[in-house]
């Protein structure tokens, strides 16, 4: 009775929103914990969430640092699957496994960095000496240096540990693949226009907030034993919430030149610049309804932004596909017997458990803009004329010049 009296006292104070319960009732009162435990995780989420999103806006405020921020992110996600390697499979005692894992990130790091380097800021590499010496051979210094990372893991094997080394190694390697390689899309993504990082971004951020309310105040049915807390009603109302928030949010920012524009590098002022005239997509067209639904709608045609149609594909992605993201990670934790990742974040685990479904996202985001979005890019194409010797420019101008007369666009010669 004692005890209870003091749960009693605990649980009834006024700052919880929920009724005093009768005394002694102990089925109520296991209830009521159970109630207080699941409200007190809701409210740790719901306030640290709060706070990601703030800083993440405030990212987006001062620009490029994103970049920063996207490499910090991969760091601290490569460093959360080693360290669950290195406890599960008791690796303690293996010869440079730590070193070689972070060499090895270090390498494919410069691989990537250094094509998006020579791809995107060719002016600024041409003015570079050096930086014209490591474009030249960079894929080159990029290969001896895993090479070197190689031979080091083979001197590393010894006898009574090489089944154990081997594991490692494929495990070091398939965490490369998985968030180095899709960081670097996410890198990618935003050198096409910030609008392209912050929407893909928000919109599941967006479905993970939707599916958690619908699911917390409405679930009742059961998606998936990988994730028992995950539910159908949660799934199909984070469904539409995220149409909803991709929709409004496309359209909120497909009005500003400085989330539209490709980032890029301004030799003659020598600063990144994002400043361009808007692609058909940021453009406000009109467009007409099918027959069917003008009868039911009392208007013919709306106003968008081409761009909003792509964000309802993508977030189409991000709620039905997206969720399998984390379902993933879900399947990964259980495989190896651990709630989180890290517990960086309290609340939410760690870094990892937050960007499952990002890297996912950002692959897909990449993998449309290829396919339906980009186009030649007159910017680029210059930039790759620049780097060239001046006899290769002049032979690529009198080529031009030869096609442009006898398509009439310029004057025929003067004779």
């Amino acid at each position: 009775p004692f005890q209870y009296f003091t749960c009693y006292i605990v649980f009834t104070l006024p700052s919880w929103p929920f009724l005093p319960l009768p005394p002694f009732s102990p089925h109520l009162l296991t209830l009521y914990i159970d109630l207080f435990i699941l409200w007190k995780n809701w409210w740790i989420r719901g306030v640290l969430s709060l706070a990601m999103i703030s800083g993440f806006f405030m990212v987006i405020y001062l620009g490029p640092i994103m970049l920063i921020l996207v490499m910090t992110i991969q760091i601290k996600c490569f460093q959360e699957i080693i360290d669950i390697g290195y406890r599960v499979y008791h690796s303690y005692e293996l010869p440079w496994f730590r070193t070689l894992s972070w060499y090895f990130l270090i390498c494919v790091n410069y691989f990537f960095y250094g094509e998006t380097l020579a791809e995107y800021f060719g002016a600024l590499v041409q003015r570079e000496d050096s930086l014209q010496f490591l474009v030249r051979y960079h894929r080159f210094i990029s290969f001896t240096l895993y090479l070197a990372g190689f031979c080091m893991f083979v001197l590393s094997l010894v006898k009574k540990h090489y089944r154990l080394q081997f594991y490692m190694f494929a495990w070091t390697h398939v965490t490369l693949l998985i968030v180095v390689t899709q960081s670097h899309l996410v890198i990618q993504n935003l050198f096409e226009g910030m609008i392209w990082f912050i929407v893909p971004i928000s919109i599941v951020i967006c479905n993970d907030i939707m599916a958690y309310l619908f699911g917390f105040f409405f679930g009742r049915t059961p998606l998936i034993k990988l994730s028992p807390k995950k539910t159908w009603e949660g799934f199909i109302g984070g469904f539409f919430g995220t149409l909803v928030c991709g929709f409004v949010l496309a359209y909120l920012l497909a009005q500003f030149q400085y989330f539209v524009c490709p980032v890029e590098y301004n030799s003659e002022t020598n600063r990144f610049t994002a400043d361009c005239e808007p692609s058909d997509i940021f453009v406000m067209q009109q467009y007409t309804f099918p027959f069917a639904v003008q009868n039911i709608l009392t208007w013919k045609t709306v106003n968008l932004y081409p761009y909003q149609i792509h964000s309802v594909v993508l977030s189409t992605f991000a709620s039905l596909i997206g969720p399998f993201g984390g379902f993933f990670a879900s399947g990964f934790k259980r495989a190896f017997q651990i709630k989180d990742f890290a517990d960086t974040i309290p609340g939410h685990g760690g870094i990892m458990d937050r960007f499952d479904c990002q890297y996912l996202m950002a692959t897909f985001t990449h993998v449309y803009i290829a396919s339906f979005i980009r186009g030649p890019n007159p910017s680029k194409v210059l930039q790759q004329l620049l780097v060239l010797q001046p006899e290769q420019q002049l032979s690529i101008f009198n080529a031009m010049r030869d096609r442009l007369r006898d398509r009439g666009i310029l004057p025929p010669a003067a004779m």
